[in-house]
């Protein structure tokens, strides 16, 4: 059956690649076809394929193109669901360690180093040359040519019926060469003559090639390269640990009440609106709605928090998150891959299958490069071969040549980079939509924060308290919480959550019963609590009961509003007792972030639709000295591009709806992970936490991955510019030029990896 390639486009696995050059012929292959745009990444071992829609492209098409190219493609398959994945140990329960898919690998590997250090030993070190101890070190090698180097053989004999090379190409020329040179001097020259000697020299000697053997530098440069593979495949799992953990955190069955049972079925079975229960200790299954029960619930493996959050009826709960208090019934309002835990691995995929400006340079490079090194090193054979210099040195400095240019770490610089950096990022809740960000946090020097839901809570917050003489403040919030607490109206909630917490009953349950409660529209309610006429609201509520404000409380009240806080007032029996000050509370660690974010060389700006007094009033509790306030949401985009006409690069925070489109306008977008969708959808990082410090750490480490990409490229391109002349005159034994090659890899994967001990700033 045929699949359609949807204007989302196909994710393909690729089988068969063994080196970046291979990644850019495929990519090319696929960019070929009509209305097909396509991304080969290397580390990844996948291909994102969007198709025009009018194209008739389907991705049965893909595929066959893909092996027409020589390699193997095939659609991800689903992941199958079972009961029990894990053992006691923490393994997959069908018995396959995480590190088994290296297992061919390193048993390659091993077989490999365990016969060609003899026969390094032996051609390095003369006292080792016993008597034909030449035949001995064929009779180690051959295998390991043979064996250890088929994969590189297999490769090249591939990309050869395509008319292609590459960096296998190259490996395989190399030892193979050396081999056969080495089995024509034994056979037909002196070299198998007892008593012969090999001296071992870093610089070539102008000597018979008919007795001399370069045994070691085949078996030597296939090991050295099987060693940098290996490695490499190992630092490409690590880096994807975090995508796998991310996946691994869902529950994996779920309690669901169906025509009043509870039945226990796998997570794969749950659907939208089914009812599902949470015992204390289990994993919530899904993202949902709680509908009975209050608990706490530990977010801290999801989002780094490590305080659990209190949820009761109507709060949202996250699916993976841990239930640690009482038991929850839960409507699922999300399952699958439309799940916050889905959406972040998916996030995190993306980003590691995407490619930064200078990995696209790396690839363009590689897809030249391995043609040139072939013309080099035939240029080089033939050079020495003309000057006289004899058959021996011209062909040793061809093989060098050949060796010490596989671009082995220029195809791994950027990609493995990006693995451990948005692995990392994923691990302290900081999602890289896409590697073409780290560019972006280079050039920003100015930050704009939404205020509400990113600088403040964005949850309406009984912030002060002021009584009249004679009256407790314990007082004042019983009477008017109790009453607040019958209403319905988003300041009346914030009065009497804050009345519970400040007297200490802990819940708007623990306060007094309500009488004759009686909404007055536009104005506030009134109703007996505990035998008192208690009116709350407006002043113009009190008044109309002939009850005014006495002078202490009309100044409270008076500043609150200058600074555009909502004042409510109170009042029972007959006088006014006091004004309570509600408004959205400033996140305890927003000063800290803005302080944070100076460091890092940012001017922030606070940017929100609120009038100026609470802006100017948020601001400079936070230490921001640029406000723009009064700014309908349709002129947020305007702002944006206000600051960019003024040679600013500027980075967004915001969570809202409202802010989404600022957020794709500007140079580099940070949706806070706790708002909407739309603005998720819209930023270039999102911060799962809803704390505005993770925005700094989000910059640093994007800044740092984008430097390991930097000193890699550096390296990879430094490497081969100035080993290759060096082969090329004839000062690399092929050996030595093997083993820089190799290091040069794993130098570049090592580099990569230190991005793993990144940590979130804690001061």
């Amino acid at each position: 059956m045929a699949t359609a390639v949807g204007e989302h486009g196909v994710e393909l696995e690729i089988g068969g690649m063994t080196c970046a050059s291979c990644a850019a012929r495929i990519e090319k292959k696929l960019n070929r076809m009509e209305g097909v745009t396509a991304t080969v990444n290397y580390a990844t071992e996948k291909a994102q394929v969007t198709v025009a829609g009018d194209s008739g492209v389907e991705a049965a098409d893909l595929i066959a193109t893909v092996e027409r190219t020589g390699y193997t493609a095939a659609l991800p398959r689903p992941p199958a669901p079972a009961p029990d994945t894990t053992g006691g140990d923490g393994a997959p329960a069908d018995g396959r360690t995480d590190a088994d898919g290296l297992a061919p690998l390193r048993q390659r590997l091993l077989i490999s180093l365990a016969l060609s250090v003899p026969v390094v030993l032996m051609a390095m070190v003369p006292p080792l040359q016993f008597t034909n101890w030449q035949w001995l070190s064929l009779t180690l090698a051959a295998p390991v040519v043979a064996y250890g180097a088929w994969p590189f053989h297999r490769a090249a004999w591939t990309n050869l019926r395509h008319g292609s090379a590459t960096m296998d190409t190259l490996i395989s020329m190399g030892t193979l060469a050396a081999l056969g040179w080495s089995v024509w001097a034994l056979f037909f020259g002196t070299a198998g003559m007892p008593g012969m000697t090999h001296p071992f020299e870093l610089t070539i000697a102008r000597t018979d090639g008919s007795g001399s053997i370069y045994l070691e530098a085949a078996a030597g440069v296939t090991t050295f390269i099987l060693a940098g593979r290996y490695f490499e495949a190992r630092a490409k799992r690590k880096a994807g640990a975090a995508l796998r953990a991310l996946l691994e955190l869902g529950a994996k069955d779920v309690t669901v009440v169906r025509d009043g049972r509870e039945v226990r079925v796998p997570i794969a079975a749950l659907r939208t609106g089914d009812r599902f229960t949470v015992r204390p200790g289990e994993k919530i299954a899904t993202d949902g709605k709680v509908l009975e029960g209050a608990s706490a619930v530990d977010a801290s493996m999801l989002t780094g928090e490590s305080v659990p959050v209190e949820v009761s009826p109507g709060d949202t709960v996250t699916g993976a998150t841990v239930n640690a208090g009482g038991r929850l019934v839960v409507e699922a309002t999300r399952v699958g891959a439309d799940t916050q835990l889905a959406r972040m691995a998916r996030l995190v995929e993306d980003a590691q299958n995407g490619k930064a400006a200078a990995q696209r340079l790396a690839d363009r490079i590689s897809a030249v490069f391995v043609p040139a090194v072939i013309v080099l090193a035939l240029g080089t054979l033939g050079y020495w071969l003309a000057t006289g210099a004899g058959a021996v040195a011209a062909f040793t400095a061809a093989v060098a040549v050949l060796i010490i240019a596989c671009p082995c770490a220029l195809g791994l610089a950027t990609p493995t980079a990006l693995m451990v950096g948005t692995g990392r990022g994923a691990q302290l809740g900081i999602l890289l939509k896409g590697p073409e960000v780290l560019e972006s946090t280079r050039r920003v020097d100015t930050v704009v924060l939404d205020k509400t839901g990113t600088v403040t809570t964005g949850v309406m917050t009984l912030t002060g308290v002021h009584v009249a003489e004679g009256v407790t403040e314990r007082e004042v919030l019983r009477l008017a919480g109790a009453l607040e607490h019958a209403s319905e109206h988003p300041v009346a909630r914030a009065v009497a959550a804050g009345a519970a917490q400040r007297t200490g009953d802990g819940d708007t349950g623990a306060l007094p019963a309500a009488e004759e409660f009686a909404n007055v529209p536009g104005l506030g309610v009134r109703g007996v609590v505990e035998g008192h006429a208690v009116l709350v609201g407006r002043a113009q509520l009190l008044k109309e009961s002939d009850q005014f404000l006495p002078p202490e409380l009309a100044a409270a009240k008076a500043a609150a509003e200058a600074e555009g806080r909502t004042a409510v007032t109170v009042g029972w029996d007959g006088a006014a007792r006091a004004v309570l000050v509600v408004s959205d509370a400033v996140k305890p660690t927003s000063a800290e972030a803005v302080r944070r974010l100076r460091d890092l060389g940012l001017t922030p700006v606070l940017l929100t639709g609120d009038n100026r007094a609470v802006a100017t009033a948020v601001a400079a509790e936070v230490g921001i000295d640029e406000v723009i306030a009064e700014v309908l949401p349709e002129d947020k985009v305007a702002v944006v591009e206000r600051l960019q006409s003024e040679g600013r690069s500027v980075a967004m925070v915001g969570d809202g709806v409202n802010d989404a489109a600022a957020l794709a306008r500007a140079d580099l977008g940070l949706a806070m992970g706790t708002g909407t969708d739309a603005a998720i959808e819209a930023g270039d990082l999102t911060l799962v936490r809803g704390d505005l410090r993770a925005a700094a750490d989000a910059i640093r480490l994007a800044r740092a991955t984008l430097g390991t990409i930097r000193t890699n490229l550096f390296w990879a391109f430094g490497y081969n510019v100035a080993a290759l002349p060096l082969a090329a005159a004839g000062l690399l034994n092929p050996m030595i030029a093997g083993a820089a090659m190799a290091f040069s890899s794993v130098f570049v994967v090592g580099n990569s990896l230190r991005l793993r001990r990144f940590r979130a700033q804690t001061r």
